[in-house]
């Protein structure tokens, strides 16, 4: 589905992104763990077209789409979730969906319908200023508004980021929902031990470059992915 190839990603003179490859298949949850400054972020940003890559190719639905605006992106059928959420914090819930379905045309009341069935929690607050939801509820809307475009690949920055340990695991379990339901996933998170838990295959990315890559359960086992992201 998604295949990236050799890319080389600049700010300025810091070389940031190294001779990066990596593939997501249809079907997968890929992660990509790394420390902070490996350059998860920027890898991200580039697969978007926020960032562009001096080198190489990123092809998506076996369209070359290295060169592509962001915004076209989304109707293409992927879907970037950014860290921080990024949601629309002054409008209510109900919009911020329905800003999500533009590539549609409108949100259906069956689309709104099937992401009040996934977060539940939406539905009782939908009505409300989205800048007054906990963190938790932020991370849910800003999941259920990319749902909103029927993302082919839903990419997923940092959804674990500054949240409690209980709602950690509820967006791990909602990640896992959307994939037993037939979303394709690729997944930046700082959080390896949760990451690699659900994940199908891993790369770790380390100083811009990937030093490995395995099945999710390979690399929880390994002894160096232990020591240097597990704690063990």
């Amino acid at each position: 589905m998604l295949k990236v190839d050799n890319i080389n990603v600049y700010y300025g003179k810091i070389h940031a992104i190294k001779d990066v490859s990596f593939e997501v298949n249809d079907g997968e949850i890929v992660a990509l763990i790394g420390a902070n400054g490996a350059g998860k972020s920027t890898t991200l940003k580039t697969v978007s077209g926020i960032m562009h890559s001096k080198t190489g190719s990123i092809t998506f639905m076996d369209e070359n789409i290295t060169h592509i605006e962001p915004h076209r992106m989304v109707s293409k059928g992927l879907a970037h979730v950014p860290e921080g959420r990024r949601i629309f914090l002054q409008m209510s819930v109900m919009e911020n969906l329905e800003m999500g379905a533009y590539t549609q045309g409108r949100a259906s009341s069956e689309d709104i319908e099937n992401i009040f069935e996934k977060f539940p929690r939406l539905k009782e607050r939908k009505n409300q200023i989205a800048g007054t939801l906990s963190g938790g509820e932020q991370q849910m809307l800003a999941m259920g508004r990319a749902l909103m475009s029927h993302p082919k690949l839903l990419m997923l920055h940092e959804p674990s980021m500054g949240l409690a340990p209980i709602l950690v695991e509820q967006i791990f379990d909602i990640i896992k929902e959307l994939h037993r339901a037939g979303t394709t996933i690729l997944l930046v998170e700082q959080n390896a031990e949760m990451a690699l838990h659900i994940a199908n295959r891993a790369y770790v990315l380390e100083s811009g470059r990937i030093v490995l890559t395995g099945t999710g359960e390979e690399l929880a086992k390994s002894e160096e992915i232990r020591k240097a992201y597990l704690g063990g």
